[in-house]
């Protein structure tokens, strides 16, 4: 099902490199929509523009918004001039491929990037810790932790994948904390688009954050928009298994983020989600590293033993984690962020494992 519609230009809120945020009146009323300029054309006030209402229509959450298909100019005399961008656009990888929105990339994989050479003899991440979350919002505590414990002297790498939202434009977290330099580098990969690198596949991406971006450590996590169906399977959160091997088999040292909610009233995702424990007892093929924050009281001890019976200690490499300050942090740092509409004081726990994952990689770089 693809509902359309088609409204007019009210306002133009915002325009990024990337996309330009729109008021669009529709039968009388104004609504919010967004243009992405990699994909078609600028539009100016007073446009006719044709808009994907299918989110909207369904009452989605994170990506309940219009989107723009196609414009009409109303202008007199306005040429249709395709939006300008980097020279980093200019390539002939296709994302979105054989759809009547596929668009070219430059990645860095392919014989016309200045990358070329560098990704065709990478071939390690050379210990390289990378952090691997489920839900876009972790990112955040992630950063800040780093950040912080990392002494503000390591690069951080966002690798973004294409698990739910495909342009990085539509991530405000994601621009806030590249703005703030809590994100050294953007990188997209499959058929995610719009970061400062582009690649291939999660491979070729993560050989990109060591020797193309420099990073010193990288964080892989999908953008806005998790899909999930009620079912142990049905996640895209469960793209974290094989990422996670792809870390270690590239010679990374990879560390898994735990989700876990005291908050959350759900039953498969009270404590610990049963999406970890389905991602890394199930589907994850190789050793990992989990962080736990150390909780307080009654909290701190149904997460110890919900870790003990769930047998992660078997098969992953357990730290519990004490002081990474990540509610501290998020406030000294500035970053507003929230994840199923909570704040990080509503669900302390789901944050501090954010935090916690980000604290252990500084320590690795601290103590090389």
């Amino acid at each position: 099902m693809l509902n359309r519609t088609w409204g007019k230009v009210h306002s133009i809120k915002q325009t990024t490199v990337h996309m330009q945020e729109l008021e669009v009146e529709i039968d009388g009323e104004l609504t919010y929509a967004v243009n992405y300029r990699q994909l078609g054309t600028d539009v100016s006030v007073g446009d006719l523009v044709e808009l994907n209402t299918t989110a909207v229509d369904l009452d989605l959450g994170t990506g309940g918004v219009h989107f723009v298909i196609s414009s009409i100019s109303q202008q007199h005399g306005k040429e249709q001039v395709e939006a300008k961008h980097e020279p980093g656009f200019n390539g002939h990888i296709m994302k979105l491929r054989y759809t009547p929105l596929q668009l070219a990339v430059l990645s860095v994989e392919e014989e016309n990037s200045p990358y070329h050479s560098v990704i065709q003899e990478a071939d390690s991440l050379a210990g390289m810790p990378v952090i691997v979350a489920s839900l876009h919002s972790l990112i955040a505590p992630i950063a800040v932790a780093f950040r912080h414990f990392a002494e503000g002297q390591g690069h951080l790498a966002y690798l973004m994948t294409d698990g739910a939202a495909l342009p990085l434009a539509f991530s405000k977290l994601a621009a806030s904390l590249r703005e703030k330099g809590l994100i050294s580098t953007t990188i997209t990969v499959g058929h995610a688009f719009g970061g400062e690198l582009e690649a291939v596949n999660i491979y070729s991406g993560l050989l990109a954050a060591r020797h193309v971006a420099k990073a010193h450590a990288c964080m892989v996590a999908m953008g806005p928009g998790v899909v999930g169906t009620g079912t142990s399977f049905g996640t895209t959160a469960l793209e974290t298994a094989p990422i996670l091997d792809a870390v270690n088999c590239l010679g990374g040292r990879a560390i898994a983020v735990p989700r876990i909610s005291f908050r959350d009233t759900r039953p498969g995702h009270y404590g610990v989600s049963h999406h970890t424990f389905t991602a890394l007892m199930r589907l994850c093929h190789s050793p990992c590293h989990l962080p736990f924050p150390e909780l307080s009281g009654d909290e701190g001890e149904k997460l110890r033993r919900r870790v003990e019976e769930l047998g992660f200690q078997q098969r992953h490499h357990i730290h519990w984690v004490r002081g990474d300050r990540t509610l501290e942090l998020l406030e000294q740092y500035q970053v507003t962020v929230t994840s199923m509409g909570r704040k990080p004081a509503d669900d302390p726990a789901f944050f501090r494992a954010g935090g916690a994952a980000g604290w252990l990689a500084a320590q690795w770089l601290q103590h090389k």
